[in-house]
């Protein structure tokens, strides 16, 4: 399986914050006999390759949730009103298609929008009709259609799967770029250091649930009580006209981003000192990047115990928390050349250095 497919497996996977399994089913079954495999009780899964020490032991981290719905009711006419799980713009999301995960399959639907003839008034295309007042239809008559259909409250529903390959395929457009980028790093990572030696122990561990909280990631950092965390993300990408103020921090083709700051955590410095060295020796193109919103799994993991130097890798995704996103596979290739290259430099040695410097 080449890298765009891989990519596209991991896109086109279902898996809503609270029942990621079936991405989990995949990165176990490509990962099989590559790395020792356990979990924790929320159902994080983690692969762990020992390297020639058991310490340091380093934790590099994805998060396996896509953002999603929850059918909240059922009306009468046989629409279906939702819940958002994760955050989601209403500008994003009417008219878009969507797949209902019931009892008897996929149920393919589309979330409702007002034809323009029918809206009035001069600022009816300025208007954001909020969440609460869209509808999912599936073609259904009446509610006991729906209920035919295997359909009823608490089920997930996703942006229905697409994939693309664009730019003659050195760009993907696809669903859950944020955070699939990252699953599939994390599957190449352990790929990598298979039959390698490194001079510590990884736990590649695919979390749960970050899209609602960093939940995953606070229980499978106790699970493995790291020395030093990795997290791996598909952040928001801000080379688009009328974004970014000044000079792009996440442009497509710019490179691997490294997170100086973002609400959730403040980077640890001196990793974040050796990350750009690592880069700057390996010649790896990267992007420093400060965001004012928003957060990752680094949030939950530093705060682990007596506290984990983390650091945010990521790949540059457009239009992340929509239908479809993009990405750039030469940013994908210097962030996976810095994770190996990282990976092989954190010794004891480097883990005593970055305790020292904090004094």
């Amino acid at each position: 399986m080449d890298r765009t497919q891989l990519i596209r497996e991991l896109s086109e996977a279902l898996g809503a914050p609270g029942d990621e399994r079936a991405v989990a089913e995949f990165m176990a079954k490509r990962l099989a006999g590559k790395a020792s495999v356990s979990g924790d009780r929320l159902g994080s899964v983690i692969f762990t390759k020992e390297g020639a020490a058991d310490r340091p032991l380093i934790m590099v981290a994805a998060h396996m949730d896509e953002i999603a719905f929850m059918v909240k009711s059922v009306t009468k006419e046989g629409f279906l009103r939702f819940q958002p799980i994760g955050y989601w713009s209403p500008q994003t999301v009417l008219a878009h298609r969507v797949v209902v995960k019931g009892s008897e399959g996929l149920v393919h639907g589309v979330i409702g929008a007002t034809p323009p003839h029918a809206r009035k008034g001069p600022d009816r295309d300025k208007e954001m009709i909020p969440l609460e007042e869209m509808l999912i239809d599936v073609g259904a008559p009446d509610k006991e259609a729906v209920e035919a259909l295997g359909i009823s409250v608490g089920d997930f529903v996703f942006a229905e799967p697409s994939f693309a390959e664009l730019a003659g395929g050195k760009r993907l457009m696809g669903k859950a770029f944020d955070d699939r980028v990252g699953c599939a790093l994390l599957v190449e990572l352990v790929e990598a250091l298979h039959g390698v030696e490194h001079p510590n122990t990884v736990a590649a561990a695919a979390t749960v649930q970050e899209e609602v909280g960093l939940r995953g990631a606070r229980t499978a950092a106790q699970s493995i009580e790291p020395d030093l965390a990795i997290v791996l993300e598909g952040p928001p990408a801000d080379d688009v006209p009328g974004m970014a103020k000044d000079d792009p921090q996440g442009a497509l083709g710019g490179g691997v981003q490294v997170r100086c700051f973002d609400p959730t955590m403040v980077v640890h410095g001196p990793l974040k000192d050796l990350v750009v060295d690592v880069a700057r020796e390996e010649g790896i193109p990267y992007q420093l990047v400060v965001r004012d919103s928003g957060g990752t799994d680094a949030g939950s993991i530093h705060l682990t115990g007596q506290g984990v130097p983390s650091i945010v890798l990521g790949v540059p995704v457009r239009y992340i928390h929509s239908h479809h996103s993009i990405l750039d596979l030469d940013d994908y290739e210097a962030t996976l050349r810095l994770l190996v290259a990282l990976v092989a430099r954190l010794d004891e040695a480097a883990i005593v250095s970055l305790q020292a410097h904090r004094h």
